[in-house]
């Protein structure tokens, strides 16, 4: 293709318009730049680098003559040499870059036009340049008016190198891609605004409204408005906002969209289970998955639990030592045991309360209670029975001062050596034996190769990193990852990722033995976010929706022991990967995206 072809026309036809003439080279008209034994865009550069060098050479000099007490004035040939550099091209970038703006401050008359639009046709396939598209719109107070004749002609819509003022006016830009704000009633729109000065407190909308959904909308316009913030992507509409109520969130704007994948079958106690996974990280779904598949092909893993109670402890003070020891005394005896069994398990129906343990310091005592919660977590049910026994324990302790309902001795939502030796929630181990055949097959590995590993990685690597509950690859990955997609509570992974992952070698070390113990499984069926639409569904894809009638409580431990099933499969199947050097290149292939993301986004 010619490049001295003229571009294209996107002024509206005129009748009048002339056809195109080319003019010959000797009746060209002479340009500024034909003076110049280089190509503009160089002389510019030579001239920038005369300035700057000599810049710097003449300051360079200047510090000299100031350390050595010399006389500025006197110069040697080489400094006038940069003083005349310095001088000549400050003067040549003045007048080639500064002559533009100071042309956008003077008036110009309608007949003095800048160049002519036949001219500006020329200069396109002269310059042997390609049009150029300006990244900021030029304010039309500062475009010289085109002549007629200019208009008359065809001139190209866009501008030519170095001459952004010889153009007509250009169709506007575009608006930049923006949401549109949420259409409100005139209603809402007050309410609003009221928001916005702080008349109306955010949230007490949803009871002014009596409206959850438009509550929401209200809210977010009214952040979008303080913040000048655009929520792009947060999407408001397909949510029940009822359903979390006083419950789940408070003062929600939107709602956030996690992909959930499904790992399985895992077959678990003769069962198969198809495991929900939320999360945002490549390979963890696909790796956990080719766990399952190696536990299947082996006949499958078998689980236990061994313990099941939530814990509360709260913090309460005396005058004296002498006192607190007196009250850890009277708890931690048998025969007052069923006495305050009975006041704690008057705060619900399926509250049983297990055991008290005390820890005593100084004048301060640390009670913590352990109940069996039947199918939901537990936290608000131990709570509201810690409560009774507190004031309950006010009429023979009248000098008790309760600090809180919670001292920290629980432990709840912080790595503790309590709930890695003692328990929390849902205690469970989780086993299975992986045949040679699938060890090699599945795995790409063999057995001796993950015996080793688990030895040096899981036991003397986090001995040495002083770990506490954290014997194991990435146990809370998978936790994390199923407790989103089925409501609990994502804080919890902390002590719920408590987990020693074992690695033995069995039958003349043929097949592998594989176990995970995890002493603090924190798991509800019911309450919290366990009751949403999408998590709700999840639940059910698992069986363990809702409440057990026959059995409280059966639903939450056989989600504990699918949760440790889970976490037995991602542990073999990362181990594996290890051992066999794949780690990096498994991650490189489902963890990061070959999409031009610049497109996707246009």
């Amino acid at each position: 293709m010619d490049v001295r072809r003229r571009p294209v026309n996107l002024l509206p036809a005129d009748d009048t318009a002339k056809p195109e003439k080319k003019l010959p080279a000797a009746s060209r008209p002479v340009q500024a730049s034909d003076a110049l034994p280089l190509p503009i865009r160089y002389t510019n550069w030579f001239f920038s680098l005369v300035f700057f060098v000599a810049c710097y050479f003449l300051m360079v000099r200047w510090r000299e003559k100031v350390r050595s007490s010399s006389p500025l004035h006197l110069l040697s040939f080489s400094e006038i040499l940069g003083v005349v550099a310095l001088v000549a091209s400050f003067t040549y970038l003045l007048n080639f870059f500064g002559i533009g703006i100071i042309q956008s401050f003077l008036p110009r008359g309608a007949d003095d036009d800048f160049i002519s639009g036949e001219d500006v046709g020329n200069d396109v396939g002269t310059m042997n340049h390609k049009p150029r598209i300006h990244p900021r719109p030029v304010s039309d107070s500062l475009l010289p008016p085109v002549s007629k004749a200019a208009a008359a002609d065809d001139l190209p819509p866009l501008c030519p190198p170095f001459m952004p003022n010889a153009i007509a006016p250009r169709p506007p830009l575009p608006p930049v891609k923006s949401v549109d704000p949420i259409i409100l009633s005139s209603d809402d729109e007050e309410i609003v605004r009221s928001v916005v000065d702080g008349t109306v407190p955010s949230y007490s909308l949803e009871s002014k409204l009596g409206d959850c959904r438009r509550a929401a909308a209200v809210r977010r316009e009214a952040l979008r408005r303080m913040t000048g913030r655009s929520l792009d992507g947060l999407p408001l509409e397909g949510f029940d906002y009822d359903s979390i109520l006083g419950q789940c969130c408070e003062m929600p704007i939107g709602y956030v969209t996690l992909p959930v994948g499904i790992a399985g079958p895992l077959l678990l106690d003769g069962k198969c289970y198809y495991v929900p996974m939320a999360t945002t990280e490549g390979c963890l779904v696909a790796s956990t998955n080719r766990g399952c598949k190696a536990i299947r092909d082996s006949g499958g893993a078998e689980s236990v639990i061994f313990r099941d109670g939530m814990t509360r402890a709260p913090a309460v003070r005396f005058d004296s030592a002498k006192r607190a020891a007196q009250l850890k005394f009277f708890l931690e005896d048998p025969s007052h045991f069923e006495e305050l069994a009975l006041v704690f398990n008057r705060s619900s129906r399926f509250a049983r309360l297990q055991s008290i343990q005390c820890a005593i310091a100084g004048k301060n005592l640390y009670i913590r209670f352990c109940c069996k919660p039947g199918d939901a977590m537990g936290m608000n049910m131990v709570s509201k029975g810690v409560q009774n026994v507190l004031q309950f324990l006010q009429s023979d302790f009248p000098d008790m001062e309760v600090v809180g309902i919670s001292g920290n001795f629980c432990s709840d939502k912080k790595p503790a050596a309590v709930n890695w030796i003692e328990g929390r929630g849902k205690s469970v181990v989780c086993e299975a034996v992986i045949t040679e055949e699938i060890v090699k097959k599945v795995l790409k590995t063999t057995v001796p190769a993950l015996v080793e590993l688990n030895k040096l990685k899981n036991l003397v690597g986090s001995a040495l990193a002083g770990a506490l509950g954290g014997f194991n690859a990435h146990a809370s990955n998978i936790v994390t990852a199923v407790f989103i997609a089925t409501g609990q509570d994502p804080a919890q992974n902390v002590e719920s990722s408590h987990c020693l992952t074992m690695l033995e070698p069995i039958n003349d070390g043929r097949d592998l033995h594989i176990s995970v113990t995890m002493p603090a499984i924190e798991v509800g069926t019911v309450g919290g976010g366990a009751q949403l639409a999408s998590q709700s569904a999840l639940l059910d894809l698992l069986g363990v929706k809702g409440a057990n009638v026959e059995s409280p409580g059966a639903n939450a431990r056989l989600l504990s022991t699918i949760v440790a099933g889970s976490v037995l499969a991602g542990e073999l199947s990362l181990m594996s990967a290890i051992a066999a050097g794949q780690l990096v290149k498994s991650h490189m292939k489902y963890n990061r995206s070959s999409r031009d993301m610049s497109k996707v986004s246009s």
